[in-house]
């Protein structure tokens, strides 16, 4: 199974968080994403002007591994596999701190803090597009009490590890999840409270605001007595020092869900052999019209010498086309790069990538069905045909190896992919176009417009028996990326 999301990472870029999910009755998992670019012709975007190499400078890629799956209320109820195994880690560590201990107690530390981080975005987005509104109150009292139970289970259990065999590094790695935390927990109520004071006063979800608030003073005044960094009002200064540490500690907690990539160029040894053959191919010309015209005329003759001249002439032009032909035409059937995928230095599956300009009579049937043309862009793709992108991934998941390797159920793994839109963005004009009215009274009103263009994507998704194809458009100028939609 293939999940796709998308979002606007910023003003010049593009997030595609791609989720291949492993079926465990299934050893060996396949997955197949054809993504098709259709690119507006006045862009100047061709195999010309824009290379393989420059497509994969615009595009960056990080593979990790699904977060684990858990209910706010599962993470620290009785039993809890994530408290469960954070405590028994702990305990571990502090009567036997060797370094597997060490590891593990770390490893746990993070999954824990990776796990509700997911499980408190994904509970507070559900209350916030939760449809029956009576019902949001009782959801919201739940999800405080929640919070309040996570927090202070974790933090109860800090008198396990105070002991004189654990170090003050090693006690780090616990601070580090707390703060973490206390980040993602603040982060998520200071969002809803944004949410909620949008609301009209007669909202019943204004009832649940003094509650969130009460609990985001009893964290500020918790980061106090820890030390923990924490954005004041009382002063200009930007944070950039806080903004900082929260990146560095994301980064830290998820690091253990992110894999080991090695990428190579993929198909060296057979694109050398296809070259060695269009060498032999122009060869073979050259010398064949050497002894056709010696055989003819004899030896050192002037017919011969101008043969000579243009099989050699020749000859390369034929080795050049022989070249573009086995670069160009039968690429396809190969990829540019493959990435080896570990997880604690065993090899859990790969993923390869390619990238192929391709001529819309090559495009297949459902995809063109799928772009779907309005009749002036159609009209118009007439003369101004649009250039087609075609960037292939496939990727393989061994569940087996992945099951031996993680103390928790992973769904799969998650590449997140995000495409710099600068090298679509150069050719664009002016974003403000000035178009007129005429007023009431007949003057002239000037109007600023904006000038967007379009980029139309459209996914093709292969997994064992299943295909499905979806469309999304991006809006963008020359200055952002305006808006990402999917079409229906």
């Amino acid at each position: 199974m293939i999940d796709l999301l998308t979002k606007i990472h910023n003003k010049l870029t593009l997030e595609f968080k791609i989720s291949y999910r492993a079926r465990h009755k299934v050893k060996i998992n396949d997955f197949t994403l054809n993504t098709w670019i259709f690119v507006p012709n006045s862009l100047g975007i061709n195999s010309q002007t824009y290379r393989r190499d420059d497509f994969y400078k615009d595009v960056r890629t990080n593979l990790r591994l699904i977060t684990p799956v858990f209910l706010l209320r599962e993470i620290v109820a009785d039993n809890a596999v994530p408290l469960k195994n954070l405590e028994n880690a702990m305990r571990q560590m502090a009567s036997s701190p060797t370094r597997t201990n060490e590891v593990e107690y770390e490893y746990q530390i993070k999954m824990f803090s990776a796990i509700f981080k997911s499980a408190i975005r994904d509970q507070s987005l559900y209350i916030i597009n939760h449809k029956i509104f009576s019902e949001k109150v009782l959801l919201f009292e739940n999800f405080i009490a929640d919070v309040r139970d996570i927090l202070t289970k974790y933090r109860s259990l800090a008198n396990i590890i105070q002991t004189p065999t654990v170090t003050n590094k090693q006690y780090d790695y616990y601070n580090f999840g707390d703060e973490f935390l206390s980040n993602v927990t603040e982060k998520t109520l200071y969002r809803l409270l944004l949410k909620i004071d949008k609301l009209p006063d007669s909202a019943p979800e204004k009832n649940i605001r003094m509650p969130i608030a009460h609990l985001l003073q009893q964290e500020a005044a918790y980061r106090v007595t820890k030390g923990f960094p924490s954005v004041s009002t009382s002063n200009d200064k930007k944070h950039s020092n806080l903004i900082f540490r929260f990146g560095a500690l994301k980064k830290y907690i998820e690091s253990d869900l992110f894999l080991n990539a090695n990428k190579k160029r993929e198909g060296v040894l057979v694109e050398q052999v296809y070259y060695s053959i269009a060498a032999g191919l122009s060869m073979i010309f050259a010398t064949g019209i050497a002894f056709s015209f010696q055989k003819t005329y004899g030896n050192f003759t002037m017919p011969l010498f101008v043969a000579l001249v243009v099989s050699y002439m020749l000859k390369d032009r034929i080795k050049e086309l022989m070249r573009y032909y086995f670069a160009y035409k039968m690429g396809g059937k190969y990829f540019d790069n493959k990435t080896t995928l570990s997880l604690k230095e065993n090899q859990i599956g790969w993923s390869k990538e390619g990238f192929d300009f391709i001529p819309e009579k090559n495009i297949p049937k459902e995809v063109l069905k799928t772009r779907n043309r309005i009749p002036l862009v159609e009209a118009d793709n007439r003369y101004a045909k649009e250039t087609i992108i075609l960037y292939r991934k496939s990727v393989q998941i061994d569940r087996e190896i992945l099951d031996q390797n993680s103390s928790y159920d992973i769904a799969g793994i998650v590449e997140i992919l995000r495409l710099n839109m600068t090298s679509f963005m150069k050719n664009a004009d002016n974003p403000e176009f000035p178009v007129y009215a005429l007023e009431k009274d007949f003057s002239l009103k000037k109007i600023i417009g904006e000038k967007n263009y379009y980029l139309n994507f459209v996914f093709h998704f292969k997994y064992e028996t299943v295909e499905k194809y979806k469309r999304f458009r991006v809006t963008f100028n020359r200055d952002k990326v305006v808006a990402i939609e999917e079409i229906k």
